[in-house]
């Protein structure tokens, strides 16, 4: 088997070796796309533009307003004098949120008196606003609990730390400073990986039916599944000299930890390789032209890859429906499984049967190729 798995092998090497552009582009652009994805696709939320109609014009209301200012998540860019200049602010995008204190805010707060404030937000983006209330709510409390502290000390003589019932203390484990680099860089090694080894590998049979070669091999001895693997290797050497780029970049460039076994992680990704480049491959085999090839290979790899894998949306919030398709892809476990080992360094027990699977899938689609493959003229 080995000895006619490696003249198809050859054949392969040598016509990619032909074209040294289209090698080095698909050397470069995964690098370049995990710094724009990187750089672009960031959930920390700061310096969010806000006005303020300040009616109380008070010491306590300045304070009140400095409070966010100083927290580092808001950048005040104006004061307002009345609501139509606060909707025609938003409306603008001069500012994405807009502080709102009544007359009386002082007062109220002097008396041990609730002081009713509002704020009234940009919802155009969704993801934003909500970062944003959590944020306000945030800065409301510690606000609240000075302002308790101030009043108890002054009326009293009490202390706030006294009249507290119940105190939270948070910590947060594998990414304690909550940058979200650290959770986009490894969910991006699975979509990279998914978004051009396909597309090469997709050539590769529909390359000879173009140019007539096809009917050599239907000729010679050889299998349809060694044709697959001699076809699958070179581009899966490709592949996975892309996975180490990235890894480097995402570690040396980024800063992302990496806690776990480097090479477990490396046998997880040749793992997965095989199924990106095996993708590519089953399209080859049921397209006719290159054009073709690629736009089937861009539909059933990257969109899914984007959008199914728990990148960029968790798979639990998904419909039923989407939430089997997400599980039935393998960009699905390799972004858990990379976050797995480089953030919280799980070892192969935890990740072992996510392994699994990308295993039973590279075999399922190298075996399907073969089958869909025929020794005919299609």
């Amino acid at each position: 088997m080995g000895t006619r798995i490696i003249p198809v092998l050859r054949k392969e090497t040598r016509e990619i070796l032909r074209d040294p552009y289209t090698l080095g582009i698909a050397l470069i652009l995964p690098l370049v796309m995990l710094f724009l994805f990187a750089y672009a696709l960031n959930t920390d939320v700061k310096n969010i533009e806000m006005i303020v109609l300040d009616l109380d014009r008070t010491a306590a209301s300045r304070d009140y307003v400095q409070a966010f200012v100083s927290s580092g998540y808001f950048r005040f860019v104006g004061a307002v004098n009345n609501y139509d200049e606060i909707e025609d602010d938003l409306d603008r995008d001069i500012a994405e949120v807009a502080l709102i204190i009544p007359n009386g805010f002082g007062e109220a707060l002097s008396a041990g008196r609730t002081a009713q404030v509002q704020t009234l937000l940009d919802g155009s983006y969704t993801p934003f606003a909500q970062v944003t209330i959590s944020y306000v709510n945030a800065i409301n409390a510690a606000y609240s609990g000075q302002e308790l502290a101030g009043f108890l000390e002054q009326r009293t003589g009490q202390s706030l730390e006294g009249a507290i019932a119940l105190t939270v203390s948070s910590r947060v484990f594998y990414n304690p400073g909550l940058k979200s680099v650290n959770s986009i860089v490894p969910g991006l090694f699975g979509v990279i990986l998914m978004a051009f080894p396909p597309l090469l590998s997709a050539m590769a049979i529909v390359r000879e039916k173009e140019r007539g070669s096809i009917q050599q091999i239907f000729i010679s001895p050889i299998r349809p599944a060694e044709l697959m693997l001699g076809k699958l290797i070179p581009y899966a050497v490709i592949a996975y000299i892309e996975m180490l780029i990235i890894l480097v970049g995402g570690v040396v460039w980024f800063g992302v930890p990496f806690r776990g076994s480097l090479p477990l992680f490396l046998a997880a990704s040749a793992l997965y390789v095989a199924c990106t480049v095996g993708i590519g491959l089953l399209v080859s085999t049921v397209t006719r032209t290159q054009v073709a090839a690629m736009l089937l290979a861009f539909v059933l790899t990257l969109m899914p890859a984007m959008l199914f894998s728990g990148f960029l949306f968790p798979v639990h919030t998904m419909p039923t429906a989407m939430q089997t398709y997400a599980n039935s892809f393998p960009t699905r476990y390799f972004a858990d499984l990379s976050r797995a080992i480089t953030l919280k360094g799980q070892g192969l027990e935890t990740v072992g049967p996510a392994m699994a699977f990308l295993a039973a899938y590279a075999v399922g689609l190298i075996l399907l190729s073969a089958l869909r493959f025929k020794k005919r003229i299609g």
